[in-house]
């Protein structure tokens, strides 16, 4: 009879700025149960090869995510995926000046962050973006609003109990 055998593994590293990078790897697959009855090294180094194997599947994303950071402040990812939500609280400080000129833009992480934190406050964040940055994506905003943002963000869903 045959039993699965999960390994996974997730690394996150920190860059300045409140910005990180992150990724993981996970792998499934079934093994002779006998392994673990009768073959116990068996088992463990089936063990360590799927742990060796995700560990330098992270090792090079990580890898190839910095040497993108190194040139452009980005995790890898253009920003076309993940969360598309809305936000608009109406505590806009009427600031917007995105990241033109010399401000370093948003990064990816913040980017991330704008979006989750504004899914689920349910808010209008494009709206929120045009009306108080004059930029259509969290990505346009420079590394001090977009962290600016997301403290603003934070604070109305702390305040009103946001639990489970």
């Amino acid at each position: 009879m045959a039993v699965k055998l999960s390994v996974g593994l997730q690394k996150k590293v920190g860059l300045p700025d409140y910005g990180s990078l992150g990724a993981s790897c996970h792998v499934e697959f079934e093994i002779d149960r006998s392994l673990i009855e009768h073959d116990l090294a068996g088992f463990h180094e089936k063990v360590r090869g799927a742990f060796a194997a995700c560990q330098q599947s992270v090792q090079d994303q990580l890898a190839s995510q910095q040497s993108g950071h190194n040139s452009a402040p980005s995790n890898g990812h253009n920003g076309n995926g993940h969360h598309t939500s809305a936000y608009s609280n109406g505590n806009g400080n009427g600031r917007g000046n995105g990241h033109r000129g010399n401000a370093r833009p948003a990064t990816a992480s913040q980017a991330r962050a704008i979006r989750a934190i504004a899914g689920r406050q349910r808010v209008d964040l494009h709206q929120l973006l045009g009306d108080r940055f004059s930029v259509s994506r969290p990505e346009d905003l420079s590394i001090s609003d977009a962290s600016s943002l997301i403290d603003e963000l934070k604070g109305p869903a702390e305040g009103n109990g946001g639990g489970r």
